[in-house]
């Protein structure tokens, strides 16, 4: 068994290189398997990723043989650092190259539906705020258990921080209870919304040729690449504008605006970096140049970055998620049945706005089909189930109902679990 050790020496960067791709190709594997007809996609990634940051913190793989290289104790271990980082970076391109795909349209796009997308971002926020009000007035649970639970079953890192925010600023004795209502409820909040926009297609029984002509889907724009022949391109890849679109984002993102009295030393809101990158490559996307250089970002470039960025996203917030889960569970001393309790309110927290949003938008806003599950999963702010609307429309337009419902959804959801906890704690 020494001789093993020695034989096969990993340090922590090959360890977690491994972890990734290991996770890649089995999560791939899993997502490809269809029953009935379903399948999850880019989010079998997610759902091995859970398993393979659960199996990583068992006690007796520490005495394994190489194996024991892959131990993760609880979330401080060094190795979720990296793997937080790698998410990072995955939900950067992800978000990316989302906007400068849906960018040369998003405005036009935005100004004719501008009526049903913001009130359908708003209606799903704030039937979740409604929900989680309900269940936070149920004695023993309280809001600080009840919006962590919210941030996982929407999968939005800005809502849970401004849930701790305000729980720490007023009950910093439940701190806990927010990161174990996320880690419950966050996996659902992954795979339900994935599920859905696989399952209402079928329901309907959609014509998806009828559909992708109802979303203005054209293979390309030869009107646009004409305008483009006379300007300057810095790389033949686009590398340049995606990279600017980036670096300007991350910097958007961190703005900080106060939600308290406190000013910056109390909660704040911020685009973060989902938000940031993705407003700013709608914006440069849809100029497309500055002066006579090319923002023009290669369309297979925009679709593996989009696709490789997922998967780092899923790979990374997986093995952590599955990794803080069981810390949180092993932590908690309120007892399983908060735990079963926690992901059950979560899967309600996930159905229940993505069913009423769905039917706002079919029988009050007329959307079409794709636009309505496109601009659910921007309401629902679900990376994951873009990804496989995309793959499921057969065509990239449905980003620009995700991108036009983000923001407001963003916004809310930070405004809603900050009011929440204010109110109710």
């Amino acid at each position: 068994m020494d001789f093993i050790s020695k034989l096969i020496s990993l340090g922590q960067t090959p360890v977690v290189l491994l972890s990734v791709f290991v996770i890649c190709a089995v999560g791939y594997a899993i997502g490809r398997i269809k029953v009935k007809g379903l399948n999850l996609g880019t989010a079998g990634v997610f759902l091995f990723a859970l398993l393979f940051g659960y199996l990583c913190t068992l006690p007796g793989l520490q005495n394994v043989p190489v194996l024991g290289k892959f131990f993760m104790a609880d979330a401080s271990d060094a190795k979720i650092s990296s793997f937080k980082f790698i998410s990072n970076i995955g939900l950067v391109l992800f978000v990316s190259s989302v906007g400068c795909i849906a960018g040369p349209k998003f405005f036009r796009n935005l100004k004719t539906n501008a009526k049903s997308y913001v009130p359908m971002g708003a209606l799903i926020i704030v039937m979740g705020a409604l929900v989680t009000v309900v269940f936070a007035l149920i004695p023993g649970i309280g809001s600080a258990y009840a919006t962590g639970i919210l941030s996982g079953a929407l999968t939005s890192t800005p809502a849970f921080s401004a849930a701790q925010g305000a729980v720490e600023a007023m009950a910093p004795e439940q701190l806990g209870l927010v990161s174990l209502g996320h880690a419950v409820a966050y996996p659902f909040g992954v795979i339900g919304v994935v599920l859905f926009v696989q399952i209402m297609p079928r329901l309907v029984k959609a014509d998806m040729a009828k559909e992708r002509l109802l979303i203005g889907y054209t293979a390309e724009n030869p009107e646009l690449n004409l305008s483009k022949k006379k300007l300057v391109e810095i790389d033949e890849f686009g590398f340049f504008g995606f990279g600017l679109s980036v670096v300007l984002g991350i910097l958007l993102g961190a703005i900080k605006i106060p939600l308290s009295g406190e000013g910056f030393d109390g909660p704040c809101f911020s685009l973060g970096l989902t938000g940031g990158p993705l407003l700013m490559s709608l914006i440069l996307a849809h100029f497309g140049h500055i002066g006579p250089v090319s923002l023009k970002v290669d369309e297979h470039t925009l679709k593996s970055f989009r696709e490789f960025g997922l998967m780092l996203f899923l790979v990374g917030a997986g093995v952590e998620g599955g990794v803080e889960l069981v810390e949180q569970i092993a932590a908690s001393e309120y007892g399983i049945m908060l735990v079963v309790y926690g992901f059950i309110a979560g899967a309600v927290m996930t159905v229940i706005p993505m069913i009423t949003g769905y039917l706002f938008a079919k029988k009050i806003c007329k959307l079409p089909l794709l636009n309505n599950l496109g601009s659910i999963t921007g309401g629902m702010t679900s990376t994951p189930a873009l990804g496989t609307l995309i793959g499921v429309a057969g065509t990239d337009d449905v980003a620009g109902a995700y991108a036009s419902t983000y923001p407001i959804a963003l916004v809310l959801v930070v405004l809603a679990s900050q009011l929440i906890n204010s109110f109710m704690l």
